[in-house]
């Protein structure tokens, strides 16, 4: 465990801070803390920075209300940078883009977002969708039927075998985001999301089998 007198601050007393989405491991931003800014991070659990154009310290979403609650604090194996792991509450741009990092540079290999970016977009348009249904959205009439539900996903997962059993790599791929959407409008309809689920696997790593 590393102390707050332990990090290095530079000359104005501050250390790069890197927000990242703690369900998804997204990189949401980049600010700086002063030692105040991250005591008081650590006292309250909300993500609060030190603005250099402003000299202020600032709690971020104290205006928009996008606010980040604290998860984890590290810091690296220099001690000159903080890692806040945060659970977003909307988006972490000033411009309403999820993450401040969605500027591509030019020449640059163009890597698609990772895995669970996506599925972590995916999951707040799900939910999104329960609290403000659009007239005509699919999802919004999956939210409303029980029976529904219940019987796409007996068929998404029946297809995705078939797929499997066929060998038809495409389709596999086709098959599984479909049982995946639907896996994940069943999970919000109980007000269960991507986190309780990892926090399963989690708990399942280094597990070991019963022999018998």
């Amino acid at each position: 465990m590393v102390r707050l007198e332990e990090l290095k601050y530079d000359e104005r007393g501050l250390v790069p801070c890197i927000v990242q989405d703690a369900a998804t491991g997204e990189v949401l931003t980049l600010a700086w803390q002063s030692r105040e800014a991250l005591e008081r991070t650590l006292r309250s659990g909300q993500a609060t920075f030190w603005s250099r154009s402003r000299g202020e310290i600032w709690v971020k979403g104290a205006t928009s209300g996008n606010t980040q609650a604290v998860r984890a604090v590290r810091t690296d194996c220099d001690h000159d940078v903080v890692l806040l792991r945060v659970e977003p509450r909307g988006p972490a741009c000033h411009t309403g883009a999820r993450s401040c990092f969605f500027e591509a540079v030019d020449g640059a290999p163009q890597e698609p977002e990772a895995p669970g970016e996506t599925l972590a977009r995916l999951e707040q348009v799900l939910r999104d969708r329960r609290s403000d249904p659009p007239a005509g959205s699919y999802t919004a009439r999956l939210y409303a039927d029980e029976n529904l539900r219940h019987k796409k996903i007996g068929e998404e997962a029946t297809e995705l075998v078939m797929a499997s059993l066929r060998g038809d790599k495409d389709a596999l791929a086709e098959e599984a985001a479909d049982l995946l959407y639907h896996a994940l409008v069943l999970l919000e309809s109980h007000g269960v999301g991507l986190r309780e689920v990892a926090d399963k696997l989690r708990g399942r790593e280094g597990r070991r089998r019963n022999p018998g």
